[in-house]
């Protein structure tokens, strides 16, 4: 007995409240059927006169007429009307609680193949603006232990309040069941304690889970093969890029602007890396290019080996060893 006392005290305050809400409408329907069974023939009929009582619906279709079925309902009105309205408004709490806990970070994210970003700033945000812009579909867990709250509206984000190194953090956000993670670096740090965080955040990450494949942003030169040391796939190097555009920008001779050229590329058209086909091999570089041409896709590189040349000569030709660094759209 004591064991079914303490699963029952176990159960979600909702299931037990409708458990009980249930038990009772059951017992009243069938006391009301054994004291009047004229007035209600069956004990489906007690049940419903049962529910619609204690539900303060009242139809009037089923009324108790005897002084014992009277008791019975003034007894359901006492304790069925107030528990289905006790059960009503418990559920209203509850939903409303979720729902702040929810944007607070609090809930544990139950999907997976989604996509992990770690840490909310500029860069995240304009990420899942794009996302969101070109009708990607794919689910987001956003990891951040600065914000008390996502203020933003966002169907596809499903935030996680918490240290990213932290195991708890990590298993709330369901990393063992992700498909990709972002790792961006903190600009309100310094440098060097900024990449530092970035790579105990990939030792965490890679730990628990080894097959993850991780984007990670470091602002220095020096902690990049620390990065990829740690697990990083792929390691960006945003203050190099901000210092190409930078120099190219202070140093243009025509009014064309570099910087907003390339966001202009970047964001209608991707990097592509395909092997020559045997129709292509010993083809004149000329033909080739009217074929990508064609296509709505710009060849920019050659790729032998290792090497990648962006000298391109129209009329070399190619072999099937060769790979092509494409610049195509998006769409495709």
């Amino acid at each position: 007995m004591q064991q079914w006392i303490r699963f029952y005290f176990q159960l979600p305050v909702l299931i037990r409240l409708l458990s009980i809400a249930l038990v009772t409408m059951l017992f009243f329907g069938m006391a009301i059927h054994l004291i009047e069974p004229k007035n209600f023939p069956t004990f489906f009929d007690g049940i419903w006169w049962a529910f619609v009582t204690g539900a303060t619906v009242g139809y009037g279709d089923y009324v108790p007429i005897s002084l014992g079925g009277r008791i019975v309902a003034i007894l359901l009105i006492f304790t069925g009307g107030g528990l289905i309205t006790f059960y009503m408004v418990t559920l209203s709490s509850a939903t409303v609680k979720h729902e702040q806990a929810l944007s607070k970070g609090k809930v544990r994210f139950k999907g997976e193949s989604h996509i992990v970003l770690l840490g909310w700033n500029e860069r995240t945000r304009q990420l899942i603006d794009m996302m969101r812009k070109d009708n990607i579909e794919d689910k987001i867990v956003l990891i951040d232990e600065t914000m008390n709250q996502l203020y933003q509206e966002l169907s596809n984000v499903h935030f996680v309040k918490g240290d990213p190194t932290s195991e708890d953090t990590l298993e709330k956000a369901n990393v063992c069941e992700a498909r990709m993670a972002v790792v961006t670096a903190n600009p309100s740090k310094k440098e060097q304690q900024s990449d530092q965080a970035v790579i105990h955040q990939l030792v965490a990450l890679k730990g628990h889970h080894p097959n993850l494949f991780i984007i990670a942003e470091v602002l220095t030169e020096r902690q990049k093969i620390n990065a990829e040391r740690a697990g990083a796939n792929t390691v960006i190097r945003s203050n190099d890029f901000m210092s190409s555009l930078f120099y190219h920008e202070l140093y243009r001779k025509d009014p064309l602007q570099p910087f907003q050229l390339f966001l202009n590329l970047l964001t209608a058209r991707q990097f592509h890396e395909e092997k020559v086909s045997a129709s292509l091999a010993g083809v004149a570089m000329i033909n080739v290019l009217e074929h990508y041409l064609a296509q709505g896709s710009q060849v920019i590189g050659v790729k032998t080996g290792d090497t990648i040349s962006f000298n391109i000569d129209t009329y070399t030709t190619l072999t099937e060893e060769d790979y092509l660094v494409l610049f195509t759209p998006f769409s495709e």
